[in-house]
């Protein structure tokens, strides 16, 4: 399962060349659900920032407040702009930090088609860890 914020286009754009289903966070029904097991985040950081701005969309900041989408949580996607200097990729790697999980890809802006297939092959490789160890625990 996946879930994403974009505003801008650029993220969802991404989103959806992944073939996978996605759940825009900056719709309110998806901000407000509880993902039903384990999960990705795709972040944009929007902002160059400064050390009192948090770059983490609204919609993210959201959907991360609640615990169990915080424990079932399992890698985090970010796209950002080599133009924010310092802060490129700040809140996917905020957001990694915080949640002690890992940053699996970064791209920019909209991601290229190389972007893309490697994400696919990371998010396969995901897929069948997580299969793995569902068997090995059910």
């Amino acid at each position: 399962m996946y879930y994403y914020s974009s505003t801008s286009g650029l993220v969802r754009s991404f989103a959806e060349r992944l073939g996978r289903p996605a759940y825009n966070l900056a719709e309110r029904e998806h901000r407000r659900s509880v993902a039903d097991g384990p999960w990705v985040l795709l972040t944009p950081s929007y902002k160059t920032g400064n050390d009192r701005n948090d770059t983490i969309p609204e919609g993210v900041r959201r959907f991360l407040a609640s615990p169990v989408n915080r424990r079932r949580l399992v890698g985090v996607l970010g796209s950002g702009n080599r133009n924010f200097g310092t802060h490129y990729q700040r809140a996917a790697r905020v957001v990694a930090e915080r949640s002690g999980r890992p940053v699996l890809f970064e791209f920019e802006l909209a991601g290229t088609p190389w972007d893309v297939a490697e994400c696919r092959e990371i998010l396969e490789r995901l897929d069948a860890a997580l299969d793995e160890r569902a068997g090995a625990t059910g």
